[in-house]
């Protein structure tokens, strides 16, 4: 079985990463390290959760630790497309690095400019950036990016997704043609093929499990939910999430909750926080401390439920999650690989639950299409339910008995059984419809002392018998 030390890195990384408490690489990490290290450029294919940072941050340091850092001059690059992922990749640096002088910069939104520049200006070796606060400073003229050595491009299939390609290639351009790059990704969307073939120079292919494939350790359901009533469908299906949380029991220890839309994580977060649930939200419309401080605590076991956008789905290494609710079917099938990937890490045991509404289940074929396989069903743990009798109206509950669908006929016969019968002079008002007996007889007003034999206009022929009947008032 290989080992760290079987790998070829600097004795003082060996140092860090036997104190971190690891000394068998991953399957990613054993392909890519040694690559690496000849100075190849590597293409990195592995589903989240296999270690993916450690295969570029232990070669990037033994690389660096043989030269020193100038000012403004950065030696190597990681690029990240969230701050939390920015942020845990310069935790990593600091893990492995700590025996060593090598310096590092983390530049992310949500942090002065001045305390970045005066990073950048003392010289780092690491210069680890989302793409658009790295433009920012280098259009100020701050970030000259020629001494780049080592490119790194991490989670390449999320930054697809946010739309950061046109300044990934742009930065590509800003940095020397010699350089080495590594390119690490879960997923292989044509247009990532597009950008390697264009940037990456006979890249090494490490390609530890199939491309979009979701792990053997996670067990997975999918409850398909359909609403009593369509403005119900929101109380309910928060109620259903409360429900399926209480029905682990004690096997639950902590979860994230992912939805799709930044208000929904709110809504979801308060109504969780309102019936005595342990819940706060993280999304990219939050101020950086705040998302920070909300992180931490739930790494640290202070917060039992996150509640998250997709910004929170791709590389964050929690690794003692037990549970992953997909409140919301992902718009993108990619996003159910990382959002489950949160779960079952590091070998563990993970489960997770995904609410489908009617709406979402084409969404829900194409996940099933991409990790080519079903996604087991599974009974909504409110079936069978007594109806709550304390739900605030704001949040419903799903047992409540479902109303019955009635026609506008019915509707209309309804009302009319809750005020006075209508009077025969009244009749003649309502919307002629089409008659068996001929037009004029049909027009022709009906008063109440000429009994009812004719047709009542406005009703057809499936008139009920009592409204043709005159009602008298009883006599004093």
């Amino acid at each position: 079985m290989t080992k760290f030390t079987d790998l070829g890195l600097d004795p003082k990384v060996l140092s860090a990463v036997s104190e971190a408490g690891y000394e068998t690489p991953t399957p990613i990490q054993a392909g890519a390290i040694p690559p690496a290290l000849q100075g190849r450029d590597v293409l990195g294919i592995a589903q989240t959760g296999t270690g993916k940072t450690a295969s570029f941050v232990l070669p990037m340091i033994t690389m660096l630790s043989k030269g020193r850092a100038r000012a403004r001059m950065p030696r190597s690059l990681v690029l990240a497309p969230t701050r939390e992922l920015a942020a845990q990749v310069a935790e990593n640096f600091d893990t492995y690095a700590k025996h060593t002088k090598l310096t590092k910069a983390l530049l992310i939104g949500g942090v002065s400019f001045k305390e970045q520049d005066m990073l950048i200006d003392r010289g780092v070796d690491v210069l680890i950036a989302t793409p658009g606060r790295l433009l920012d400073h280098f259009e100020r003229g701050k970030l000259p990016l020629t001494g780049v050595q080592i490119m790194v491009v991490d989670e390449a299939d999320r930054m697809l997704d946010m739309g950061f390609i046109p300044d990934i290639e742009r930065i590509f351009q800003m940095t020397p043609f010699t350089r080495q790059t590594l390119f690490f990704s879960a997923t292989m969307a044509p247009e990532i093929e597009r950008i390697t073939n264009t940037f990456l120079s006979n890249p090494v292919k490490i390609e530890v499990a199939r491309a979009a494939t979701t792990g053997e350790n996670i067990e997975q359901g999918v409850i398909m939910f359909r609403a009593s009533r369509k403005d119900k469908q929101a109380s309910e299906k928060r109620a259903l999430l409360r429900a399926l949380i209480d029905a682990e029991g004690d096997a639950l220890t902590n979860a994230i909750v992912f939805c799709n839309r930044k208000t929904e994580v709110d809504i979801v977060a308060k109504s969780l926080t309102k019936y005595g649930y342990d819940a706060a939200p993280i999304h990219g419309d939050l101020d950086q401390s705040q998302r920070t401080r909300t992180l931490e605590s739930f790494r640290e076991g202070k917060l039992r439920f996150l509640i998250a956008s997709d910004v929170a789905a791709r590389g964050l290494d929690v690794p003692s999650v037990s549970h992953v609710f997909n409140y919301d079917v992902p718009s993108h099938a990619e996003d159910y690989v990382h959002r489950i990937g949160r779960t079952g890490r590091a070998g563990r045991k993970g489960k997770t639950f995904m609410i489908c509404v009617p709406h979402d289940e084409k969404n829900l074929a194409d996940i099933e299409t991409l990790v080519n396989r079903p996604i087991p069903r599974v009974d909504s743990p409110l079936l069978g339910a007594a109806p709550a009798q304390d739900a605030p109206a704001d949040v419903a509950e799903v047992a409540e008995k479902p109303a019955p669908k009635s026609s506008s006929r019915s509707r209309s016969s309804s009302s009319r059984s809750k005020k006075t019968a209508p009077t025969p002079e009244a009749l003649p008002k309502a919307a002629p419809a089409k008659q068996a007996e001929p037009r004029s007889d049909s027009r022709k007003p009906h008063s109440a002392d000429k009994g009812r034999s004719g047709p009542v206009v406005g009703m057809g022929d499936h008139m009920p018998a009592f409204l043709t009947r005159t009602f008298k008032a009883p006599a004093d």
